[in-house]
């Protein structure tokens, strides 16, 4: 028997021994991760952690099922099914809460009891975590962005945010790019450095990036004029560089200039949370009005995190104002602005009950992304299936699939089957 001591802690275990030769008694099957704490002033000893005894699974020891049937009717063995026979204790050491792997040295851990909140706080960064948690959650794959990391555009410094940008790329895809199939990291630019911004799109494209993000308006900070934006002839080169690289380009919420230094009472988080949205209105109507997408056809766009329901309203606002306002709009369109949107544009969004209402009414089944917006508070992880639940229950499989994966598909190009009940999503 092996015994290890860890402060007033004693962890009992069977050695290598006895598992190869298979010499089993009633103590030493008890004893796979046995813990006593034996306090070091009085030496009283409490048992703290009783693990389930070793046990086999059928065959695993040489017995045939007629052998361990016969052994039953003497009530000498119980059947229990087990997954794979890994241990994990948690356990109170009188003291505090650890966890334990019982057999392997140095898995005798401090545990602190984090909650959901404080797991959605720790979780995302490493490329195994991911991977689990994404499984646990029904993805198969998803596209990803900066977290903190899109304050890299919240300065009027072009060159230092294009610098932000490379950072991050470069970090990403040092650590997900090897799993892009399935953790698909967005490639930052700073659009404002118009020159850095296209010498880093082709490098991005060349390792091998799904897809580019860009601040909702070029330069941050309040609206000036003198500004240039999206919708001005100053930007086709990149325009067509992207059409070539035949990237998406996406634009997240909170890469615009918003409310983030809201105080005190009066809401100022709900202030924040829903007028952070609105800055991704800019980039779309630019990109459908100002005649972006007649010059570059192929590109595709995608609004990320801003939800839904208020797309049909801007659609139906951008074509009023080119109707009533045809003296004097420019440029003349061959279709509504909205057209633009339904054939080339996107929007994601983890529960908006108001878009999918209107998404048949609009025909935008092929326009909206769902996304879990892991690790997120106000995202679905790791209740999504409920979610989706609460909030698709009125439309039928074809509808759902496309929400739920064959769009995300189809615009940021997986390599993924087209099966109906898996979903596709986006995460920060």
């Amino acid at each position: 028997m092996q015994h290890r001591e860890e402060g007033e802690l004693h962890v009992f275990h069977y050695n290598q021994k006895v598992q190869n030769t298979c010499a089993w008694t009633p103590e030493l099957l008890l004893a796979r991760g046995l813990i006593f704490r034996r306090n070091a002033r009085t030496k009283e000893t409490t048992l703290v952690a009783t693990p389930w005894p070793k046990f086999f699974n059928l065959q695993e020891d040489g017995y045939e099922l007629e052998e361990l049937a016969e052994m039953a009717k003497g009530g000498r063995v119980e059947v229990t099914t087990k997954m794979d026979g890994s241990l994990g204790l948690v356990f109170h050491d009188g003291k505090q809460w650890r966890v334990s792997e019982g057999h392997r040295k140095a898995r005798l851990m401090e545990f602190r009891m984090l909650g959901e909140d404080g797991v959605r706080g720790k979780a995302g960064a490493k490329l195994k975590d991911r991977l689990k948690d994404n499984r646990y959650d029904g993805i198969d794959a998803e596209i990803m962005f900066p977290n903190k990391g899109l304050a890299m555009w919240a300065t009027p410094d072009p060159i230092f945010a294009m610098a932000q940008c490379k950072v991050w790329n470069e970090w990403a895809w040092e650590e997900f790019g090897s799993h892009n199939n399935t953790v698909s990291p967005m490639a930052a630019i700073a659009t404002g450095d118009l020159e850095g911004a296209m010498k880093e799109i082709e490098r991005v494209a060349a390792l091998g990036f799904r897809g580019l993000t860009l601040p909702c308006k070029p330069i941050w900070g309040a609206h000036d004029v003198e500004h240039d934006n999206y919708n001005l002839p100053v930007f086709d080169p990149m325009w067509a560089l992207i059409e070539e690289t035949g990237l998406p380009i996406t634009f997240h919420v909170s890469t615009g200039r918003d409310p983030r230094a809201s105080k005190g009472n009066g809401g100022a988080v709900i202030n924040y949370v829903t007028h952070s949205l609105s800055p991704t209105i800019e980039p779309l109507a630019n990109l459908c009005s100002s005649g972006v997408l007649e010059r570059f056809p192929k590109i595709h766009f995608a609004l990320i995190e801003a939800g839904i329901g208020w797309v049909p309203w801007v659609l139906d606002a951008m074509d009023e104002a080119y109707k009533k306002h045809h003296f004097w709009v420019r440029p003349k369109l061959q279709g509504l602005p909205s057209d633009y949107f339904r054939s080339n544009g996107a929007a994601s969004f983890q529960e908006d009950e108001a878009g999918l209402l209107l998404a048949e009414k609009y025909d935008l089944w092929n326009n909206f992304l769902w996304a879990n917006d892991y690790p997120h508070h106000e995202g679905t992880w790791p209740h999504s299936a409920a979610a989706i639940e609460r909030t698709m229950s009125h439309m039928n499989d074809e509808q759902r699939a496309k929400i739920l994966g064959l769009n995300a598909k189809r615009i940021f190009k997986f390599d993924l089957p087209d099966y109906p009940n898996r979903q596709s999503g986006t995460a920060d």
